[in-house]
């Protein structure tokens, strides 16, 4: 199990040459230009509904058809939801000088809840900011998938709930401890 999980946070980790084309998990995707933006940011849905937002490389935010927070990657760190908390998993990699072999192990650390307001502050800042430049209309629609479907509308309802709600968190990742 943690060889996959391993795997997936490695691409995760790597930079993104076209986000939009690896996306196909999110059936609905857009990339979008900001003009105070370096990088396109790309925003989609799963199948059941499950918002991905990718704001350039770094921070990503994927919530549940609820609308509640599951994971986060923000400044090279992973976090899943943890119960009432959030857990923030580092990567530690050691070499075995025999072999040669690189070890990655993950340290969790659950958020105080210090940490967690913090970080739930820091989140929906940067949520806020993201709604009110799709809705000031100062953007360009790089692509989309299905280019006949603009869900900037949906998308501008979600991160409305989203911040109403104080960014909530989902149930716990389900998974080892």
């Amino acid at each position: 199990m943690w060889k996959g999980f391993a795997r997936k946070m490695a691409l995760e980790e790597s930079d993104r040459e076209d986000l939009m084309r690896e996306a196909t998990a999110l059936k609905e995707r857009m990339e979008i230009q900001f003009p105070s933006e370096s990088e396109p940011f790309v925003f989609g849905y799963r199948k059941q509904g499950e918002l991905s937002c990718f704001l350039g490389q770094d921070p990503v935010y994927h919530f549940d058809p609820d609308l509640q927070l599951k994971r986060a990657f923000i400044d090279g760190l992973l976090y899943r939801t943890q119960g009432t908390t959030l857990a923030q998993l580092t990567r530690v990699r050691t070499t075995n000088p025999e072999t040669d072999r690189i070890r990655t192990e993950l340290q969790r650390h659950d958020l105080t809840t210090e940490e967690l307001e913090t970080f739930r502050q820091t989140v929906l800042q940067r949520l806020i900011n993201l709604k009110e430049q799709i809705q000031s209309g100062s953007y360009t629609v790089l692509r989309r998938v299905p280019e006949d479907v603009n869900f900037l509308p949906r998308l501008t309802d979600d991160l409305g709930k989203v911040i109403d709600q104080g960014l909530p968190l989902g149930d716990r990742f389900k998974g080892k401890r």
